[in-house]
C-alpha cells in the first residue's frame, strides 16, 4: 500500500487576502472557526476515508499560522519564507515529514469544501498512470458557480481557476480566465471545468519542480501547476462529479459569506 502524506500549505502574506488562513468562518452551528481549521477538518475526513494516509501537516513560514495550528492540534512543518507557491512549499516540507511518502497530497488551505471522495479520485488518477508527474481535480461548473466566475471577471476580481483537457483527461491549460470562453448570458456547449485546489504528486516530481524555477506563464497567470506543463510533464485531471454543494474557494474577502452558505449546505447534504 502506498504511503500517503497530506500537506496543507498556508501563508499569511496573500496579496488578495492577507492573513487568509486565520480568517473566521461561521459554521452551520454558529460556531466560528478559522479557514485553516475548516481545511484541517477536510483533511481529516480524507485521511479517514482513504487507505494509506500516514500523516497530515500544515506547511507554513509564518509563526502566527504555526502557533494557531498547534493550538488547535495540528502538526506543523516550518518551511522557508521564499517559497513561491504551495507546490514549492510542499517540496520544502518533504524533509520535515516523519518518513518518506510515495504520494504527496496538497490540499490548498483556501479550499475547505473538498470532499474526501475527490481526494481519493486524485490519488487513484496518479496511481493508475505511472507517466503522470501529478494529478489534480476538476468539476463541471454549475450555473451558479459559472455566474460567480463571470461576476468576479466583470468586477475585475480574480476568482476561481478553470482548466481545459485532452480527450484522455490530461490538462492542456489552466487559467484564471474562464476557458473555454463563454459569452455572458449563454450556456456553454462544453462544460466549463472548475479546477479544484487539490494535487497529488510523486515526490521526485515535487523535487524536480522546485529545482526547475518558475516558468513565464506560471508567473503571468499566477498558477503554480503551469510550471509542470511548461516543462512538458503530463498532468492528469480527475474530472469528478460536483458534490451537493458549490466548491467555492476563499480567494477574496467577499467570498466569506458564500463559503459559509456552502458549509451549511454541505452539512444538510451529509446529515
Amino acid at each position: 500500500m502506498a504511503r500517503i502524506a497530506l500537506i496543507i500549505p498556508a501563508r499569511f502574506a496573500s496579496s488578495r487576502f492577507p492573513g487568509k488562513p486565520l480568517a473566521p468562518l461561521a459554521g452551520p452551528d454558529g460556531r466560528v472557526r478559522s479557514l485553516l481549521e475548516w481545511t484541517w477538518a477536510a483533511a481529516g475526513a480524507a485521511a479517514g476515508a482513504v487507505p494509506g494516509f500516514a500523516e497530515c501537516v500544515v506547511a507554513t513560514d509564518d509563526i502566527r499560522i504555526a502557533d494557531h495550528a498547534r493550538a488547535h492540534g495540528m502538526a506543523v512543518v516550518m518551511t522557508p519564507a521564499d517559497c513561491l507557491n504551495g507546490t514549492e512549499r510542499c517540496a520544502a516540507a518533504l524533509a520535515g515529514l516523519t518518513a518518506a511518502p510515495d504520494i504527496v497530497v496538497n490540499l490548498q488551505g483556501d479550499a475547505p469544501l473538498i470532499p474526501a471522495a475527490m481526494v481519493a479520485a486524485v490519488i487513484d488518477c496518479l496511481a493508475a498512470d505511472p507517466g503522470l508527474a501529478l494529478a489534480t481535480a476538476a468539476v463541471p461548473a454549475s450555473a451558479a458557480v459559472l455566474a460567480h466566475l463571470q461576476s468576479d471577471a466583470a468586477a475585475g476580481r480574480v476568482g476561481g481557476t478553470t482548466v481545459v483537457c485532452s480527450r484522455s483527461e490530461r490538462a492542456l491549460y489552466f487559467s484564471k480566465s474562464i476557458i473555454p470562453h463563454v459569452a455572458p448570458g449563454t450556456q456553454p456547449s462544453q462544460p466549463v471545468l472548475l479546477h479544484v485546489g487539490l494535487y497529488a504528486y510523486r515526490p521526485d516530481a515535487l523535487k524536480a519542480y522546485a529545482a526547475a524555477g518558475p516558468a513565464v506563464l506560471e508567473l503571468q497567470e499566477g498558477l503554480e501547476q503551469l510550471r509542470f506543463l511548461d516543462a512538458g510533464l503530463p498532468v492528469g485531471v480527475a474530472v469528478c462529479p460536483a458534490p451537493g454543494w458549490d466548491l467555492i474557494e476563499l480567494n477574496n474577502p467577499t467570498d466569506t459569506p458564500l463559503i459559509e452558505a456552502q458549509l451549511a449546505r454541505r452539512a444538510e447534504e451529509t446529515a
